[in-house]
């Protein structure tokens, strides 16, 4: 079942309730998730938890980690944002997504707390969609009585609807330039906002390498008694791109080594991801973690994270790589890959949202790009194509720019030149392609050849 945001909502759904939140777009602060979790008899108190902050890769973490805790024998909870798809794939019960019933018999649950909140002039403010879908989360987990938690973050971290909680361990694996209008201008800024989920007295894994944002994570660790490892200077990985694939010869961390093996994900950057995941999942071996070697490995050989670095098999032999590639930095890891792999570069179905530096993202990805078809986005705050187009143009004068009327459009333009192109720039653009395909709409060329 999709479940997005109906195009006319009905009072009495309870997910038409929860999407009818987003109105109330972005307000940062922990008030509104304290009543809830309050009025909820406090779920985040009934299992452990893992947080994952960061800019990049906290996603991939996140499931990494889930996927360790899990192959180690623990129920768990994992909750990431934003969904590609489906409400429920934010909310994932030992490794499957939350079914439909249970789903709704939350979301009605939690709408009937909202409302009493509301009433009692408990809440400063009606909670946003995240307030409200972090809620869920925590009292989905408390019901199921899973072991251990991992919560991806969504942005920043001080003021995090996730924040609520007290974990037993913290992942940062990057900070980078991203939300710059609610987070602050700068690497330091926006790495104070991302150490608010350090907690006293935790464990805080971090593969940064960027002295601006690292030396704020260190100070924050050290004022709260927690212990900082730095992942990228304790791992030591050897590795090969074979046909695209990621080979993992040996990776050697303070307490062990793991592989051979074949790493699940694609791209360099995802070896830093991986150096934080293992750590993080050796730490948490003392508080019921997974503590042997093949829990760790199980989970670097068999963790799936759909839509980012992902190739997806369309029709006649035609071929998508899937990544939202949504800022500055991780447009330059994605051009990083198609680089190694396609040395001419591939033509780019390209989208963003109004408030990114698509430009920016344009010129990260470098060679990689050997064109650009800008595509329009279905989210109010997608960037008009023509716009981008436009901006495209400056940024890249050095290949072919065009503009198409939907992603099916766009692709079908790409694929005019050969079978191989790339879908980048937004979630909800690679969300609206990976639907479209589980549709049947790029599996068949009638589907291709009706745009």
């Amino acid at each position: 079942m999709v479940i997005r945001s109906p195009a006319c909502p009905q009072p009495e759904d309870p997910l038409s309730y929860l999407f009818g939140l987003q109105r109330f777009g972005i307000k940062l602060g922990l008030g509104n998730m304290r009543a809830l979790t309050a009025s909820l008899a406090h779920p985040e108190r009934h299992f452990r938890s893992v947080l994952i902050a960061g800019t990049n890769g906290k996603g991939s973490v996140a499931a990494m980690v889930e996927r360790g805790l899990r192959a180690a024998g623990y129920s768990t909870g994992l909750y990431t944002s934003p969904h590609l798809i489906d409400l429920s794939e934010r909310f994932a019960l030992d490794g499957r997504a939350v079914d439909d019933a249970a789903l709704l018999k939350e979301a009605e649950q939690l709408r009937t707390t909202i409302e009493r909140l509301r009433a009692s002039g408990r809440l400063a403010h009606p909670p946003t969609f995240f307030e409200a879908t972090t809620a869920l989360a925590l009292s989905l987990f408390r019901r199921r009585e899973i072991d251990i938690a991992v919560l991806e973050v969504g942005m920043g971290g001080r003021f995090d609807a996730t924040n609520v909680v007290h974990p037993q361990a913290v992942g940062i694996p990057s900070i980078d330039l991203d939300h710059q209008q609610h987070l602050g201008a700068t690497l330091a800024e926006i790495a104070f906002e991302k150490a608010g989920v350090i907690k006293p007295h935790t464990v805080v894994v971090s593969a940064e390498e960027k002295a601006e944002a690292r030396d704020v994570l260190l100070r924050a660790a050290a004022a709260r008694g927690a212990r900082f490892i730095d992942a990228g200077a304790e791992v030591d990985a050897r590795w090969r791109i074979d046909a695209g694939v990621t080979r993992i010869e040996k990776l050697r961390t303070p307490r062990a080594s793991y592989g051979p093996l074949r790493f699940a994900l694609r791209g360099r950057h995802q070896l830093r991801n991986a150096a934080v995941a293992v750590r993080l999942l050796e730490e948490l071996s003392p508080v019921g973690g997974p503590s042997t070697r093949a829990a760790i490995e199980e989970a670097l050989a068999s963790v799936r994270w759909r839509g980012r670095l992902e190739w997806v098999d369309c029709a006649a032999g035609r071929r998508i790589l899937v990544d939202p590639a949504h800022n500055v930095a991780a447009a330059a890891a994605l051009g990083a890959y198609v680089t190694e792999i396609c040395p001419a570069g591939l033509p780019f179905v390209f989208g963003t949202l109004s408030d990114k530096d698509g430009a920016g993202m344009l010129a990260a990805l470098g060679n990689a790009v050997s064109r650009i078809i800008c595509s329009p986005i279905a989210n109010p705050r997608g960037r008009p194509v023509r716009d981008l187009a436009a901006a495209a143009r400056s940024a890249r004068p050095d290949v072919p720019v065009e503009f198409a009327a939907s992603p099916v459009a766009a692709l079908a333009s790409a694929w005019r030149t050969g079978p191989l192109a790339v879908v980048a720039g937004s979630m909800y653009l690679v969300g609206e392609v990976l639907h479209e395909f589980d549709r049947g709409r790029l599996g068949t060329r009638a589907g291709l050849e009706r745009e």
